[in-house]
């Protein structure tokens, strides 16, 4: 079997056109955060401004990020999306240590929470234990693994079914809160405005995390038709879409559902939709959760193991991850190794350690790959096709909000950010050895 460096042809298919990559970056995004942050937010700021205002920073944060990603990707086109960005933009360790910090926390660990969120759905239907929930999320992540381990036609495909389906859905729930809503939104005290202010971080990290996968449509470029056209136009009509459905979700459980019961709320779109329609209400929505997480998996376990697949390509200490199905043309042995990590995080992890240590590690690579874009444009030769809007000030203030946000992170939980830090760092080394052995 042949393994390709980056520099050769990339043998993976050229089949994604721009339905599929905009449903990419919708179904990645609208996956079970928005069924559940809500809750997590409110116990931050238990007030309807302070909601309503951390969802508005976290969308302006995720649209100014796709902004500069649509423009990385128009420049370097290249399957790998954000470690290609931080590769040429930066330098090479910065790349490795975004695969590195990808598969050990980042991307494995939002695989594992969002599995762990359907599985906590399906308890609505037929009664878990705690170790039921979690034999269910790691059936969920293997099944979804096969189904993209046998090509990204089937996976992108599978992506755009459930994408269009969650969106329709979506909408009827939304219309529904409208026309049969009966509750005004209720003002929730019990906090100091001192405490609200330093609580707000938080409660935007979490909305961060429901906005979570807005860049992984650039991890398939290679495998895009016209990618330096296609990967920003579906960022910018993905991530509108997601920001419309979302605001409008949250306007929903608010006017449906006093403050206090959507901050205590476990299943809170459940809760919401039993609201609305009685007993029935709950199950009908906690179908479209469990059909939603389980079509999010599904996309961002086929973006996943198009980032190590390119890393191998630039080292032949890990070329063994780049081989290539002769069959399925899909990078197999990086879809196996990905679904047992996201598996054993599932057996290990709580859902808040999760998406905390994503939150708080994705977010610094995030504010270097502003700081690339900026580097880029200095450079002689720079290439990129698309430019975004306000710079140089947008990229500056993103760069600087994102390293506030993981700097937050650490201060707010010490313990989990610690552990994201400490996973970042220990590619350091994997990396300095890794380059002797390609010398």
């Amino acid at each position: 079997m042949t393994i390709t460096r980056a520099s050769d042809p990339p043998p993976l298919q050229r089949s994604i056109r721009l339905p599929h990559a905009t449903a990419m970056v919708v179904g990645t995004i609208i996956g079970a955060s928005i069924f559940v942050q809500p809750s997590e937010m409110t116990g931050a700021v238990p007030s309807v401004p302070g909601l309503l205002a951390a969802w508005a920073v976290a969308g302006l944060l995720t649209i100014a990020g796709a902004l500069i990603c649509a423009e990385l990707a128009s420049a370097f086109p290249r399957t790998g999306g954000v470690y290609v960005f931080l590769n040429e933009t930066l330098s090479p360790a910065i790349g490795f240590l975004w695969a590195w910090a990808m598969f050990w926390s980042m991307h494995s660990g939002i695989i594992a929470a969002i599995a762990v969120i359907c599985a906590r759905y399906i308890g609505y239907f037929v009664p878990l234990s705690a170790a039921g929930l979690r034999v269910t999320a790691i059936v969920i992540i293997l099944a979804l693994s096969a189904v993209n381990y046998a090509g990204v036609r089937h996976g992108s495909r599978l992506q755009a079914a459930f994408t269009l389906g969650k969106l329709v859905a979506i909408a009827s729930m939304i219309l529904l809160g409208f026309l049969l809503g009966s509750h005004l939104p209720h003002f929730v005290g019990g906090r100091t405005a001192p405490d609200l202010i330093r609580q707000f971080p938080r409660a935007v990290a979490a909305g961060l995390f429901a906005f979570g996968g807005w860049h992984m449509v650039t991890y398939v470029a290679g495998e895009t038709v016209e990618a330096r056209r296609t990967i920003p136009i579906a960022l910018m009509l993905g991530t509108a879409i997601v920001t419309a459905c979302y605001v409008a979700l949250n306007v929903v459980y608010l006017y449906v559902l006093p403050l206090g019961a959507v901050m205590s709320s476990t299943r809170v779109a459940a809760d919401a939709a039993d609201a609305l329609l009685g007993s029935g209400g709950g199950a009908v929505m906690s179908a479209l959760v469990v059909f939603s997480t389980f079509g999010a998996v599904s996309g961002i376990v086929l973006l996943g193991p198009r980032v190590y697949f390119s890393m191998a390509g630039d080292s032949r200490w890990f070329a063994w991850l780049g081989a290539v199905h002769p069959r399925f043309r899909t990078p197999y042995r990086a879809i196996v190794l990905q679904a047992v990590w996201s598996s054993a995080l599932v057996a290990i992890g709580t859902y808040r350690a999760l998406f905390t240590r994503v939150v708080y590690t994705e977010w610094i690579f995030f504010a270097l790959m502003a700081v690339g874009l900026i580097a880029a444009r200095r450079r002689p030769g720079y290439g990129a096709t698309y430019r975004m809007p306000g710079y140089p000030v947008l990229p500056v203030l993103f760069a600087a909000v994102s390293a506030a946000i993981a700097l937050s992170q650490l201060v707010a939980d010490p313990a989990q950010g610690s552990i994201g830090l400490l996973l970042v760092v220990a590619g350091l080394p994997v990396y300095s050895l890794g380059r002797r052995t390609d010398a």
